[in-house]
């Protein structure tokens, strides 16, 4: 890589634990005292039980409504709020918890837009937990600002719809905005290296 090069994400957002990107390899070390697997994410050992009980829940609403790239996104996040210090996730019902996931996921997502496929009303999503609407919206809204998430969000957005998604690709080099699809293969490979961006395409 040329030393005068210079790369960075347009938007630095990061999931839990300082990556860019999901890495299951490294999700998949368990060599963390205090901290336990259920399925692929590294949960803390008091927090395993809560993880499975709201993991239930969600998988259980994808498998009905929406898809299996929804449910692992569920997954992930429900892990990523897990690894919160303090976890918020520690108290407040496990339906409340499940519900404000799916919707915010779905609002990233665009869930709500009857033009898009799943697509689903809020006030259709939300009796699904047992929750009005309002009470989904506001455990959304509280969710999305802890992790700092907005629409087409590239860390949460779903992984067949992040070729379509700019937010993913766009990187500086050398203080210029670009799209890495159009950069040339040995800025495209270093991108990815430092995860800048999803992946090769």
């Amino acid at each position: 890589m040329p030393g005068e090069i210079l790369l960075r994400r347009e938007r630095d957002l990061r999931v839990e634990g300082g990556q860019r990107w999901p890495e299951p390899a490294r999700l998949a070390e368990n060599s963390v005292k205090g901290y336990g697997m259920s399925g692929s994410e590294r949960v803390p050992t008091a927090l395993l039980g809560k993880y499975d009980e709201i993991v239930a829940l969600t998988d259980q609403f994808c498998q009905q409504h929406l898809t299996e790239e929804y449910r692992d996104l569920c997954r992930r996040m429900v892990g990523t709020l897990c690894r919160k210090r303090p976890s918020p996730v520690a108290t407040g019902k496990t339906s409340t918890w499940a519900c404000g996931i799916v919707y915010s996921l779905g609002r990233v997502n665009f869930l709500f837009d009857k033009s898009q496929t799943p697509h689903m009303r809020a006030d259709e999503l939300c009796p699904h937990f047992g929750l009005s609407p309002k009470t989904g919206s506001a455990k959304s809204t509280a969710i999305m600002e802890l992790l700092k998430m907005g629409p087409m969000d590239p860390n949460w957005t779903l992984p067949s719809r992040l070729a379509d998604n700019p937010m993913a690709w766009l990187i500086q080099v050398n203080g210029m905005v670009a799209d890495a699809r159009t950069l040339p293969r040995e800025i495209q490979e270093e991108a990815f290296r430092r995860g800048m961006i999803p992946y090769l395409p």
